[in-house]
């Protein structure tokens, strides 16, 4: 919640009396009582604030109220990866890569728009293809697909961003022999 701005220091601000910039403030706050906005604005004290009208509030409250961030499966994220390295890839390249069907990851994945049809592929039957879409590049921080991490690197990229990796690394690599 903001506070009310005082009539004098608002007079003050635009450089007029106190007399008028209370006059100003009553007009505007009439303005908004009369047109019924969702937007109020309330006298404190000689002080006016915007408040919102309370038959909003319900609104607000759900608008304010924090939305539980969903993470994807693991699954999902295989299914993910692989349509982002292999695209354009048909779901039964997709089977075959990991040994499972996937039909109801990708439905998933198309309902969160982070994968999309691409078409169809020529072979028999000629199965979807499917894609990566702009909201995976803004959910994964990427500008283009070319900024995906090279798949030979990724190893050395995750050994790297995880220091207990490493410390593990240097901890199997200990000889006890000598």
């Amino acid at each position: 919640m903001g506070e009310p701005l005082d009539v004098k220091t608002a007079a003050e601000v635009f450089n007029i009396n106190w007399k008028d910039a209370y006059d100003y403030f009553l007009e505007l706050k009439q303005e908004y009582d009369q047109e019924g906005r969702g937007i109020r604005i309330i006298e404190v004290n000689k002080s006016f604030q915007f408040v919102t009208d309370a038959d909003n509030s319900s609104y607000i409250e759900r608008l304010c109220t924090p939305v539980k961030e969903k993470k994807l499966s693991q699954s999902a994220l295989e299914v993910l990866a692989i349509i982002a390295y292999k695209q354009p890839i048909t779901k039964g390249e997709i089977d075959s890569i990991r040994g499972i069907k996937c039909d109801r990851v990708i439905e998933g994945l198309i309902k969160k728009e982070l994968i999309q049809e691409k078409g169809r592929s020529t072979a028999i039957g000629r199965p979807i293809l499917y894609g990566t879409t702009d909201g995976f590049l803004k959910h994964f921080g990427f500008e283009t697909i070319k900024d995906l991490p090279d798949i030979e690197n990724i190893e050395s990229a995750v050994a790297a961003d995880d220091p207990e990796d490493e410390v593990y690394a240097q901890q199997i690599s200990l000889d006890f022999n000598t």
